[in-house]
């Protein structure tokens, strides 16, 4: 039998419960590095720097965890507000743009299903990138990933629609067929 995250949340918060708060992590450090995965272009070093970032940050502040959304959202949160940082750290020259920072996408001959997708979801900015990421590999409901990545709700509905376009177009370019006369 598993203890929930809220009981985790509250055994590390009371107790200073340290076996508890590693559970946690257990628990959420494989979805939240491919989250970062993604959001970093499939950059394993980076993203397992900012995923450990994360829990150290997830970790100092969990007595502020409320408990109004599940303790997930509030961690990708955490990491998604870690990654800007890391992006604005990075390229301190430059006021950082999400649409900056998304790549073409390169050839991919021969590359498998999985990769075919994440190559194309780099071609999206970051923050579509995590939209799509928390939705459809992480499950979350459209106010959930609002509270995750703190921006309204109408804006995860666009970043959807948007990125929806944005892939069918890409697909489209990629499968359509070429003329050689």
């Amino acid at each position: 039998m598993t203890d929930n995250d809220t009981v985790l949340v509250a055994r590390v918060v009371g107790d200073d419960d340290r076996s508890a708060f590693e559970l946690l992590v257990r628990r959420h450090q494989s979805p939240l590095r491919n989250f970062l995965r993604r959001l970093t272009k499939t950059d394993p070093d980076r993203a397992d720097d900012l995923a450990q970032e994360t829990f150290i940050k997830a970790y100092r502040s969990i007595a502020s965890f409320a408990g109004q959304a599940r303790f997930a959202t509030w961690l990708y949160r955490i990491a998604y507000t870690t990654f800007l940082n890391d992006q604005r750290r990075r390229h301190p020259e430059t006021q950082f743009d999400e649409a900056e920072h998304s790549a073409e996408v390169s050839d991919m001959e021969g590359a498998g299903i999985e990769a075919d997708v994440d190559k194309l979801l780099g071609a999206l900015p970051p923050r579509q990138r995590a939209v799509f990421d928390l939705h459809y590999k992480k499950g979350m409901s459209h106010q959930e990933i609002a509270q995750a990545l703190d921006v309204p709700l109408g804006t995860v509905k666009s970043d959807l629609a948007r990125g929806q376009e944005t892939l069918k177009t890409l697909v489209t370019r990629r499968t359509r067929p070429t003329c050689t006369t």
